[in-house]
Formats: C-alpha cells, sequence, structure tokens
C-alpha cells in the first residue's frame, strides 16, 4: 500500500508539472511578440545611443581641428618670422637654417593634410587619430622652439 500511495502522489506531481508547464498557442504567440517588442526597443534604444556617441565625437572632431588648424598656422606664421630673422645671417648659418625650415614646413604641411583628410570612422579610431596627431604637433613645435634656441647662441 505504501508503494502504491508513494507511486500514486508522484504521479500525481509529475502530471500536475506537465499540465502547469503546458502553454496554449496564444500565450506562447504573445511571450514571443514580447521579446520581439523588447528587442526593438533595445534595438531603438541601442541605435539611439550610437548616434549620441557619433554626434558628439563629430563634435569633438570638429572643436580638436579648428584648434589645431589654429596651431598649424602660427606655425606657419612662425617660420615665416623665422625665414626673415635668417635673412641676414651668414650664407652657411643660413643654408643650414633654410634646409631645417623646409623639414619643418614640410612636416606642417603633412599634419594639415592628415587633419584635413581624416574620416570619423568610431570613437576608438578618434581617441588613437588625436593622441597620435597631438603627439606628432608636439614634437613638431618642440623642433621649431628647438631650431630658434640654437638661432639665439
Amino acid at each position: 500500500m505504501k508503494k502504491s500511495l508513494l507511486f500514486l502522489t508522484a504521479a500525481v506531481f509529475i502530471a500536475g508539472g506537465i499540465l502547469s508547464s503546458c502553454q496554449t498557442s496564444a500565450q506562447k504567440e504573445q511571450k514571443a511578440k514580447d521579446k520581439v517588442e523588447a528587442a526593438k526597443s533595445d534595438l531603438g534604444e541601442a541605435k539611439s545611443d550610437l548616434n549620441q556617441v557619433q554626434a558628439e565625437a563629430e563634435a569633438d572632431y570638429k572643436e580638436f581641428k579648428k584648434e589645431a588648424e589654429q596651431k598649424l598656422n602660427d606655425q606657419d606664421k612662425s617660420i615665416a618670422e623665422f625665414k626673415a630673422k635668417i635673412a641676414v645671417e651668414k650664407k652657411e648659418t643660413k643654408a643650414k637654417y633654410e634646409k631645417e625650415l623646409a623639414e619643418l614646413e614640410q612636416k606642417n604641411s603633412d599634419l594639415k593634410k592628415r587633419l584635413n583628410e581624416y574620416k570619423t570612422e568610431g570613437k576608438d579610431k578618434w581617441v588613437e587619430f588625436k593622441t597620435e596627431f597631438n603627439c606628432d604637433m608636439d614634437k613638431l613645435g618642440e623642433a621649431f622652439k628647438n631650431l630658434t634656441v640654437n638661432n639665439v647662441k
């Protein structure tokens, strides 16, 4: 009797579990619709976030470009001023400075070209470009500074 009672109890639990886990097709359809709506909502939020990030990166690029162009133009002016200063130097010294200035002008021109040709390709690429460009700008500024310091000696 114990065995049959235990068997009957187990059968009732199994049958109850099977019946409670069964869903009608309407319930399944509704669950699927809910999942689709949630996925659409998540996609919409992701697109919105992406658009916001792209807009921020674009604004950051425009601001950076404006500042960089100003620095490059200042470098051009400094180079022109330095050329005027060395015009009265001795021939050997003048030739040396003109050669170094030509290299600096080329680097300055290359930086302008890189800045104008850059296309926004995402935040990671932008950060990498900005870091590299700033480093190159600093090196150019330092090279020009060292050139003008050597002239004073």
